[in-house]
Parts: structure tokens; C-alpha cells; sequence
């Protein structure tokens, strides 16, 4: 009787440490308090991968800033075009790398922008009217380029377009060989920036443009018709029309792509928004 009663006590003992062997396997195990464990014919798929959107012109980003002031993003190189407006118009912008002025009036030439930004790194393109006008501190930074020469800066050849007005009655504004139009090579682009002028023959004269940015505004540029007569003549693959805001009155934008597409319907008509804060 004796030995079944130690026997049975032995068991018992037994039962309850394998038992509790199990248990402390189980709490030792994270996978079992967590994640359920799939088998592999269980397992959720996995998602898609993202749809990837194939853009040819994705190394070149153009940010309209407003009316004649652009930032354009090429690779690591950040350009500022006629910067004007105050810090506050470039929040959220890379500095600079390189800044082109076209002319000395003040929707593109602002001495307290270029002050107020970070400009440490930036080498600043100008026209010999608008270098007397800067301040002293920026005379190393400065590259002075005359109409029909050419500037090589952080991987961009930079060409300096004539820009004047042709009517009589304008003449007073743009006088020829004071301001740059600028043609930028990126590589195997060209972009064209034409500063304030008229339908000149130098503009008509251009070749291979990509984008042409082209102003159009009365009295102190050029007529929508006058705009789609010279984008006509030497057909930039896409057009923007910038710098429109005039005097009293806006220039009528799109007559000036209904011309453009009446005319060549290859050239593509970009219309942005240049004049965020106001209603056009």
C-alpha cells in the first residue's frame, strides 16, 4: 500500500513539472503572444510595388515664383531667375546655386532680395546696367555678361539674348544691349528666358528651344499677337507665356495659345499660375 502511495505521489510530482515545462515554453515564445505565424499557403500576398510615372522632362522643374521670377531645379543645381519679392517668396526653395538678373527695373532686379536670401554659394549672372546698380558685397559672386557672350556655370552654358523693344513709343523702356534674354543649356536642353522685350529679330533667330518663356505685356513689352507671330517663326518645342501683367489691362493669355495652336499645333501652350495671390 505503502509503495502504490509513492508511486502515485511520484506521477503526480511528474505530471505537474512537464506540464509546467510546457508553460514556460510557451511565455518564453514571443511568436505565440504576437503576430499570428502563417503557413505559407496562408500567408497574405504582398503589396504592389508603386506605379512609377515616366516624365522625360522630370530632371527640369519649373517653379513659377511670380510674373518675371521662376526657380528652376536641374539635378543638384538650383537656378533663380530675376528674384524678386523678399525672402518670403522663396520659403520652401533650395538656395541658390546659380541667380541670372535680366534688367535694372524693379520686377526683376531687387538688391534687398538678394540680401534678405542665402546667397552664400550663388553665382549671380547680370548685364553690366544691373552690375553698377549691386551692392558691393556681392562683387565677387558676380559674372557680367554682355548680349551674344556666353557663361559656363555649374554645368549650364549660359547665353546672353538681346532684349529691347522695337515701337517707337517703347523704346524708352528696353533700350538694345542694356538687358539679357537667356537661353540655358542643361545638357541636351534648352530653355529660354526672354526678359522684357519685343518680337525682336534675335528672338525669331533662335534655334532648338525646348521651353521658351515669353513675355507679353503693354505698354512695356510686346502684344499677344506680336508674342505668337515670333513663337511661330522659331517654334520652341513647348512655349509659356509669363510676365503678362500690364498697364491697366492683363494680356489675354489664352488668345495667345489659340494663336500659337491656330498656327502650329506641334508647339505645346503651358499655361502657370504666375499671379498666385491675384485674380486674372
Amino acid at each position: 500500500m505503502e509503495n502504490r502511495s509513492g508511486l502515485l505521489t511520484v506521477l503526480v510530482i511528474w505530471a505537474v513539472l512537464l506540464f509546467g515545462c510546457k508553460e514556460n515554453k510557451k511565455q518564453d515564445n514571443p511568436l505565440l503572444d504576437s503576430e499570428p505565424v502563417y503557413s505559407t499557403a496562408e500567408a497574405p500576398a504582398p503589396p504592389p510595388p508603386p506605379e512609377i510615372m515616366e516624365n522625360e522632362d522630370s530632371e527640369v522643374q519649373i517653379t513659377p515664383i511670380s510674373h518675371a521670377t521662376a526657380v528652376l531645379q536641374w539635378n543638384d543645381v538650383t537656378v533663380y531667375m530675376d528674384p524678386v519679392g523678399g525672402a518670403e517668396a522663396f520659403e520652401g526653395q533650395e538656395k541658390p546655386d546659380l541667380i541670372l538678373v535680366t534688367d535694372i527695373h524693379g520686377d526683376h532686379f531687387s538688391p534687398e532680395t538678394l540680401e534678405a536670401l542665402d546667397t552664400e554659394k550663388a553665382k549671380i549672372i547680370v548685364p553690366q546696367a544691373v552690375a553698377e546698380k549691386m551692392p558691393d558685397a556681392f562683387a565677387p559672386q558676380i559674372d557680367v555678361l554682355d548680349n551674344g557672350n556666353s557663361k559656363e556655370r555649374y554645368g549650364i552654358t549660359v547665353e546672353a539674348i538681346p532684349m529691347y523693344n522695337l515701337r517707337d513709343e517703347a523704346k524708352q523702356f528696353h533700350p538694345r544691349g542694356r538687358g539679357n534674354g537667356y537661353v540655358l543649356n542643361l545638357e541636351d536642353k534648352r530653355i529660354y528666358f526672354s526678359g522684357d522685350t519685343e518680337d525682336i529679330p534675335e528672338m525669331r533667330a533662335l534655334k532648338d528651344i525646348d521651353k521658351a518663356f515669353i513675355c507679353m505685356n503693354l505698354p512695356y513689352t510686346m502684344t499677344v499677337e506680336s508674342a505668337a507671330d515670333a513663337v511661330l517663326d522659331f517654334k520652341p518645342k513647348q512655349v509659356y507665356p509669363y510676365h503678362y501683367r500690364g498697364k491697366p489691362d492683363v494680356s489675354d493669355v489664352a488668345r495667345f495659345e489659340k494663336l500659337v495652336n491656330e498656327g502650329d499645333a506641334d508647339i505645346e501652350v503651358v499655361r502657370l499660375d504666375w499671379y498666385p495671390n491675384e485674380e486674372y
